[in-house]
């Protein structure tokens, strides 16, 4: 839950921030807040499912920077 939406109320989730930044680049806080508040939810949206597919695979201090992905009719 994103800490404008109310989340600093309700507990935090340690993320890498290439997950963070990944997360926030593809996502609005409010679409956040409204239908991807928890982890599951956030495992099962599949552009984030894809991204941890590839990133799987690489080391746990592999970073890499975040272009913000343009979202089709919005």
């Amino acid at each position: 839950m994103p800490r404008l939406k109310g989340g600093a109320r309700l507990g935090t989730v340690r993320l890498h921030q290439i997950c963070h930044s990944a997360i926030h680049a593809r996502f609005s806080e409010a679409e956040l807040a409204r239908r991807l508040s928890d982890i599951a939810s956030l495992r099962a949206e599949p552009e984030i499912a894809r991204f941890l597919g590839w990133l799987r695979g690489k080391p746990d201090d592999f970073h890499a920077p975040t272009r913000r992905a343009r979202r089709q009719g919005h």
